[in-house]
């Protein structure tokens, strides 16, 4: 094999895997062959954002600018071919950073750990969306990390909740919030309070 054919080859592979990359990581599947399967994403370790140097998609286009450019120079230039090699290796290495790059940057720079105490429920404030009657299940819709959300809410008393009403989440049990009305709370509160400060 000469090197022009190597390079060539490189090229083809890199590219492939590199369109093969995009599609996975736009959710569309590429049917698998008997019994190999490529996994598409980042690894564990090494860069930042936990994805790893190393990943898939900086893999093949270090593949596909290393042969791209090896065969440029092996096909219309007059290199000697460890200076060719350097060259593309360079080359490829610098594509592979580019795409690094993108990766931490672009697709993973607004993403962070999942912390369970962000989506804890107690304590939450919402407001009744379809009202709660006595003893019975309603609807509450409230704003968590941002998003706004809705769950199935039951009074805390087993008394009767108006819809609009504001409401504080006091306990969460297979996927119902238990609450009470937030002006009965803060009246508790500065009922509890002032006794204390006269």
């Amino acid at each position: 094999m000469t090197w022009e054919a190597f390079y060539l080859f490189c090229f083809v592979v890199g590219f492939v895997l590199t369109v093969v990359s995009f599609l996975g990581a736009a959710h569309i599947h590429v049917p698998h062959l008997d019994g190999f399967h490529i996994h598409v994403g980042h690894g564990h370790g090494g860069g930042a954002h936990g994805a790893s140097v190393f990943n898939f998609p900086t893999i093949t286009a270090f593949i596909a600018w290393f042969g791209g450019t090896g065969y440029l120079l092996t096909r219309y230039s007059s290199l000697w071919y460890v200076a060719a090699l350097l060259i593309a290796g360079a080359m490829g290495t610098a594509g592979g950073a580019i795409v690094f790059w993108f990766l931490v940057k672009v697709l993973l720079g607004h993403e962070r750990d999942l912390v369970a105490s962000d989506y804890e429920m107690t304590g939450v404030l919402g407001k009744i969306s379809s009202g709660i009657r006595a003893g019975g299940t309603g609807e509450m819709i409230y704003s968590q990390e941002g998003v706004r959300r809705s769950c199935g809410a039951r009074s805390e008393m087993g008394t009767p909740i108006a819809k609009g009403t504001e409401v504080v989440v006091t306990r969460y049990e297979r996927g119902i919030a238990y609450v009470r009305p937030w002006e009965e709370l803060a009246g508790m509160e500065t009922n509890q309070a002032g006794p204390a400060g006269s």
